[in-house]
């Protein structure tokens, strides 16, 4: 996964460019057949390796599944998964502190709308960071919802802050 720009002599992959303190949260979408125990296999591999799971979405249907999965240790992560069987692709999702506000979620919400983005889906992150909880929002245009929710004083949650946050 290299990009090269335009007069580039030599290619940098994105990945060494990131960084823990990188805003995003990297989700790791795994295609799996839809059989009883591969779910289990699934978690089992990744916490063999002290790789803690922070948030597990599933959608499946009759044949096969897409699990998402996000994990305290991204690059640990994209290494387990390079060594394993599952088919696996990357993107990256916004992660935000739940405020200390009587409705968060619309708080939230009201602040991507008004910057006109689309939420695809969201799902709660296993955050306690500052006593507080967190959620991840898979949007249309990343940077713009950082600086958004930075702009109404929201937290945005790094991949430093999973790394850190131990129950």
């Amino acid at each position: 996964m290299s990009s090269m720009g335009f007069g580039d002599q030599d290619s940098i992959d994105a990945s060494t460019m990131r960084g823990r303190a990188w805003p995003c949260l990297r989700q790791f979408c795994v295609f799996m057949e839809n059989r009883v125990g591969g779910l289990h296999e699934l978690l089992r591999h990744l916490e063999r390796y002290e790789v803690r799971v922070v948030a597990l979405s599933i959608a499946n249907s009759v044949d096969c599944a897409i699990v998402r999965v996000m994990l305290n240790d991204s690059d640990r992560g994209r290494e387990l998964f390079k060594l394993s069987n599952f088919t696996v692709a990357e993107s990256d999702l916004v992660g935000v502190e739940l405020p200390d506000d009587p409705q968060p979620y619309l708080k939230i919400c009201m602040a991507l709308l008004q910057a006109e983005l689309n939420i695809h889906y969201t799902y709660p992150l296993l955050y306690h960071g500052r006593g507080r909880g967190a959620i991840a929002l898979y949007v249309d245009d990343v940077d713009l919802a950082l600086k958004t929710l930075a702009d109404k004083g929201l937290r945005v949650i790094t991949e430093n802050d999973l790394m850190d946050d131990l129950y």
